[in-house]
């Protein structure tokens, strides 16, 4: 088998995570300390993912996610946000509906805008919309209505 065999497997290429793009360590300064909070959160992903007894990827991304933020007492959105900035794309059924709530609020906006989207989360619309995703998802959501007395006291 030569190198320019298109049969030749990658390092990278993989069966099991088909539309699913796994991150990459966090490359800030400092980020292969063990106490760095993004490194921490990458890593015990990554460990958990492989343990996962689930054959479908997208639930055994969701559920390392869940995992990873139990494990470090963390909200999944945060945990889904450190990923997805160091390279997690994954359909939208793999990841926690408090961060898909987040992001759609956020692609709603201008990237100028406060609580506009940042360029993973930029990146990550344009691998939904690459894969086939609902365009209009973030229309989709019921309205969040802020609930107050009918009468002021």
């Amino acid at each position: 088998m030569s190198i320019h065999d298109p049969n030749r497997l990658k390092s990278n290429d993989n069966t099991v995570f088909k539309n699913i793009t796994l991150p990459l360590p966090p490359a800030s300064k400092g980020a292969h300390d063990h106490h760095n909070p993004e490194m921490e959160i990458y890593a015990r992903f990554m460990r958990h993912l492989r343990m996962v007894p689930h054959s479908h990827p997208d639930i055994k991304v969701l559920s390392a996610i869940q995992f990873t933020a139990d494990m470090l007492d963390l909200r999944d959105a945060l945990v889904t946000k450190v990923l997805v900035d160091c390279g997690l794309r994954a359909p939208r059924k793999a990841l926690p509906d408090e961060y898909l709530e987040h992001a759609d609020n956020a692609l709603l906006r201008s990237g100028w805008d406060i609580g506009g989207p940042t360029v993973s989360l930029i990146a990550l619309k344009a691998f939904w919309d690459k894969i086939g995703e609902d365009k209009l998802a973030a229309y989709r959501r019921p309205p969040i209505f802020h609930e107050e007395g009918m009468f002021v006291e």
